[in-house]
Parts: structure tokens; sequence; C-alpha cells
């Protein structure tokens, strides 16, 4: 029996070292992106977004609206993925999915403020966002944020 229990910790070890390896950098990267999500997000919360289709800020004179977008592709990391398989053969929330989600949607949002101030403008009204899957594991997701940035002469009021 020690020599059977051996052999397959031999067989398996390599597996499980693996795992907990590519648990350990998945977490520690989903950390660092969320606390640099975190800090862009303050940096560029002077650019007010509202979802708001038919509202038109006071502009500027002589401005004009202009499209801008973020779009992101983020990959779950293998260890949430198979805790999603197994929460998911018992029907429980799949929360791994939900902060792969969360981050997608927030990257696109930076991605767009960022183009905004890139190009001087200080609103952004009409914002749309979609997430598609890209792959059928529904491992990988594709955020897109969009709406029309105009240079407003509305402030942020303080809080």
């Amino acid at each position: 029996m020690n020599q059977s229990f051996t052999q397959m910790l031999m067989n398996y070890a390599p597996l499980l070292v693996l795992f907990i390896v590519g648990w350990f950098f998945g977490a520690r990267h989903e950390r660092q992106h969320l606390a640099r999500l975190t800090i862009a997000e303050a940096e560029l919360s002077h650019i007010i977004v509202s979802s708001e289709r038919f509202y038109v800020p006071k502009m500027v004179n002589h401005s004009e609206g202009e499209l801008v977008l973020g779009s992101v592709v983020i990959a779950q990391d293998y260890f949430k993925m198979v805790i999603a398989k197994v929460l998911s053969l018992f029907g429980k929330n799949l929360t791994t999915y939900e902060t792969l989600l969360d981050r997608a949607r927030r990257e696109a949002l930076v991605r767009m403020r960022t183009q905004a101030q890139m190009k001087g403008y200080n609103h952004i009204y009409g914002l749309r966002l979609e997430v598609s899957n890209i792959n059928q594991q529904g491992s990988m997701v594709e955020a897109i944020a969009y709406g029309t940035a105009v240079m407003s002469t509305e402030n942020r009021k303080p809080h």
C-alpha cells in the first residue's frame, strides 16, 4: 500500500503543483489588475459619464461630439474555471465569473475615459456597455464601452 501511495503521489504531484502555482499567480494577477483599475478610475473621475441617451450636456461653443470607445478581452484563469464548473453542478452563483465580468466592464470604461481624455473631452453621454463570450467555455469575455464624448461647461459636483 505504501508503494502504491508513493506511485500515485509521483503521478499526480506535478499536476497538483501546477494547479496551486496557477491559482497563486492567477489570484495575484487579479488583485493587481483590480488595484490598477481603482487607481485609473480615480485619476479619470473628472470625466463625467452618463448613460442617458438623449441628454446633451451644456457644451463649449463650437464643439462637436465624437464617438469614444474602450474595448478589452479578459481571460479567466484555469483554477477559477474549475471552481465554476463544480459550482454550476450544484446550481450555485458563479462568483468567479462575476469578478471576470466586473473586471472586463471596468477596464472597458477606463479605456473609453482615457480615449476621451486624450482627445480633450470631459463628458461622455449615451454610454453603452456590451459584453460577450469569446469561446464556448466562457473563459474569455470581450467588453466594449462606447458613448459620445463632448467638451462640456458642466463641472462635477464636489462630494
